[in-house]
Parts: structure tokens; C-alpha cells; sequence
């Protein structure tokens, strides 16, 4: 009979594996070509998979959140039996074909073939790597020293745990109460819950993620956080004066985002050594620019989409890829390419009317730039019959560095040309 493997399917040039979010059919189910059958994620995106061909399910061979790699087989189905709800050959597993998938899974799954490794790692990690690396309490420098399998040398789940089976000396005991707990006689504080009036609001899995991936970057990087101010009077008159014509020419909004981008992209050509990673005792420099923007959720929750290459874009292609992005993001339409690849992150947190911030590195970056609220206020100016008050419309920066290897003289430059490129706008910029 005609079995057609239901695969994981490529999601992005970048995306080598995905987490099984929830089955939505079982084994013994009917399907339909194009249906979705199963829900995947990949990072903070979620996706659904539909079903290539016709047909019944036969087998399902891997559970939720299973991490599953892209071209591996996630299920059979027997394109042949979509006349019938049930194959009429026996199965070993047909008294329980309306269970959950994890009970049919359990049967099914048959374990991966052995990878051989790959002699270079991948410098990144994973949101899922740096969860399990701090459950099993691995150094940044322990895991970035396991060979990866994935694609480039990136490393997987299985590698973690392979290296955990092989490891030739003891982990070190971990407190059974709290896997992030730190070793100190301070009892944790309790908590104070009132029965009848607090309530208990599990996290979901982004939030979780979030969680993760904020205390993980706490952890490695000794943060630093510098502080400007900036006088963008000019930059904010030329913007609500060509607004309109802007949209009127290029059919998109011109928002201050946009050109916060590519002031960064300019100062970061200007000092590049703002722009790597760490690996070990390495510095990765990165020649692609790609700008991640923090960017809240209707839900609270937060993810950041990556404008690539922005040094090479002009103002309209920037407000362009900045208005998608955002689009994509509050809606949940976002691809998984376009959350991926970052190398410099900013936050504008202005828009929650903060008036500053001291946002967290988004790993496995070293800075990240947070921008305040633009306000109106007097100030004092030097003209040429001399120093005079005027209303100014003034911004605080702020840049938080890995100061492993961005000293203050680096950090201070680079958050001082930032500012310059938005004070020192060229008000004659065509549209």
C-alpha cells in the first residue's frame, strides 16, 4: 500500500530543527491534503504543518515537545485508507487509537541514527541549549565546546546530552528545589499568597523562553550601562514635516524606527568591534550588520524581529522592512528567517513613555541600545549672539555592553556616534 513520510518541513535558511508544539490529529485519524495536523515552533515562531497527501495515519513517531530536525519523519500515512476511518489490518496499538499522541508516540518513536560530529561548534546557542545548559549546570564555555551535528557546526540537543553520557567527571549536585537556584546559605525569601484573592498564572512557553534566555545573559556577561542625551529637534521637525509625503511616495509610514536603524548601522561600520559575539576565549566579528528590534506582543510577551543587512538599505527600503516586521510581529506572522540571525539589538522603550532603560544583552550579542522617550523641554543652546533658552526635543540613550570585551573607551564611543548621527541629521535627505 501507497505510505507517504510526513517530514518535517524546511522553515528558513536557518532553521535546522523545530519543537512539537500539540498533534491535532491522532493515529487511525482521516486527513486531507493541506490540513493542518500538527503545530510546530521554531525559536519564539509558531507554525502549522499541513498534511502533504490524503489519507490515514498510521503511525506518529515523536511527541510534544520533542525537538525534531528538519527532514526527519514526524509520521506515516497510508494515502490508500482516507475511504476508511480505520486501516482493517490489526494494529498493535488499535485499542488505543483515540489516546493522546504521547501515549501513541511512546510505541512508535524509534530513536535517531547516530550523528557523526562535526570538528568546528557553532558559536550560537539556542534558547533551548541555554535551557538545558543551565539545568544541567554547563559553563558557557563547557557548552560551546561540544562539537556540533547541525547544520554548520550548530549544536543540538542531542549533542548536549551525548556530551552529558560522556562526560569523564562529575556534574556537580544541583538543589532539587530550584535548578537556577545560586549556592548560598540566604534561605529563599517566601512567598506571601493569599487563598481567595492572588491567583497563580503559569508561564507559557515564550514567556518561559524569555525567562531563560534573560537570567542566561545576566549570568555570562558582566552588564555595563552608559548614558547620553541627545538633542534631535532637527531629526523630529524634518520627520513631521515630510511624514505625509513620504507615505504619499513610498505607501509606508515613516516612523522614527527607522531611521534609529540606520544611525546604528552607520556607528557600528564606524566601530565594528561592537559587532561580534563571544566564543570561549574568541571574538566572532561579524561582517553582515543585521539589527534586531525588541518588539512587545499583544501579550505581553516580547520577541525581536532582525532587519538584515541595514547598512546596505536606504531610508525607504529601512521603513519598509521595519513597518513588515512589526506587522508580522503583533499579528503573529512573523517567519522563522526573520527572528534569526541578529548581531546588535535595540530596544525603544520611548514608546512605553519611559523616559530610559538599561535593557539586558540579547545573547549571543554584546551590546544593546535602548532609547527614551522624546520630550520637549527648555534648554540652553549656543547661538552667535550667544547662549540663549530655547525648546528643545531632547532623548536619553543608553547602551548596556559585555564588558569581557567592550571596555567603557568602546562602549562610549561607539553610544557617542550613535548620538551624533541623530543630532547632526541631514534635514536635506530626499525622499
Amino acid at each position: 500500500m501507497p505510505i507517504t513520510e510526513f517530514k518535517m518541513p524546511k522553515m528558513g535558511e536557518s532553521i535546522t530543527e523545530a519543537t512539537i508544539i500539540n498533534w491535532l490529529k491522532n493515529v487511525g485519524d482521516t486527513v486531507m491534503a493541506e490540513e493542518t495536523i500538527v503545530e510546530v515552533a521554531t525559536d519564539k515562531v509558531d507554525n502549522d504543518v499541513p498534511a502533504p497527501v490524503s489519507g490515514v495515519i498510521t503511525e506518529i513517531r515523536f511527541k510534544k515537545d520533542d525537538i525534531v530536525k528538519v527532514g526527519e519523519v514526524l509520521a506515516l500515512i497510508d494515502s490508500e485508507g482516507v475511504e476508511s476511518q480505520v486501516p482493517t489490518a490489526p494494529r498493535p496499538d488499535a485499542e488505543t487509537s483515540s489516546a493522546s499522541p504521547k501515549t501513541q508516540t511512546e510505541d512508535h518513536k524509534i530513536p535517531n541514527p547516530e550523528v557523526k560530529l562535526k570538528t568546528n561548534p557553532d558559536a550560537f546557542l539556542s534558547p533551548l541549549i541555554i535551557s538545558i545548559a543551565q539545568k544541567e549546570n554547563l559553563s558557557l564555555e563547557e557548552v560551546q565546546s561540544i562539537q556540533g551535528s547541525g547544520a554548520d557546526g550548530r549544536i543540538q540537543k542531542s549533542d548536549v546530552f551525548n556530551y552529558l553520557k560522556n562526560r569523564k567527571y562529575a556534574l556537580p549536585s544541583r538543589p532539587t528545589t530550584d535548578n537556577r537556584q545560586p549556592t548560598t546559605d540566604f534561605p529563599k525569601p517566601k512567598i506571601n499568597f493569599v487563598e481567595g484573592k492572588d491567583r497563580i498564572v503559569e508561564m507559557d512557553r515564550m514567556r518561559k523562553m524569555i525567562a531563560d534566555h534573560m537570567v542566561y545573559s545576566k549570568q555570562t556577561s558582566p552588564h555595563v550601562t552608559s548614558y547620553i542625551e541627545v538633542d534631535v529637534t532637527n531629526l523630529v521637525n524634518w520627520r513631521n514635516a515630510n511624514k505625509d509625503a513620504f507615505a504619499a511616495k513610498h505607501n509606508e509610514k515613516l516612523t522614527f524606527t527607522p531611521i534609529f536603524v540606520d544611525a546604528v548601522a552607520k556607528a557600528i561600520v564606524d566601530f565594528p568591534m561592537i559587532n561580534v559575539s563571544v566564543d570561549g576565549k574568541n571574538i566572532i566579528v561579524h561582517q553582515d550588520i543585521n539589527i534586531g528590534m525588541a518588539t512587545a506582543l499583544p501579550s505581553g510577551n516580547l520577541i525581536v524581529p532582525v532587519v538584515k543587512n541595514a547598512n546596505e538599505k536606504k531610508l525607504p527600503e529601512l521603513a519598509k522592512t521595519v513597518n513588515h516586521l512589526a506587522d508580522s510581529s503583533r499579528t503573529g506572522k512573523l517567519k522563522p528567517d526573520e527572528i534569526q540571525g541578529s548581531t546588535f539589538t535595540i530596544s525603544n522603550v520611548g514608546t512605553f513613555g519611559s523616559l530610559m532603560g538599561t535593557p539586558i544583552i540579547n545573547q549571543p550579542e554584546v551590546a544593546i541600545l535602548a532609547l527614551g522617550i522624546i520630550k520637549k523641554r527648555p534648554e540652553v543652546i549656543e547661538t552667535e549672539s550667544g547662549d540663549e533658552i530655547a525648546i528643545r526635543s531632547m532623548m536619553f540613550l543608553s547602551l548596556s555592553f559585555d564588558h569581557r570585551v567592550v571596555d567603557g573607551f568602546l562602549g562610549g564611543s561607539f553610544l557617542r556616534k550613535v548620538g551624533d548621527y541623530l543630532e547632526q541629521f541631514d534635514i536635506n535627505t530626499t525622499l
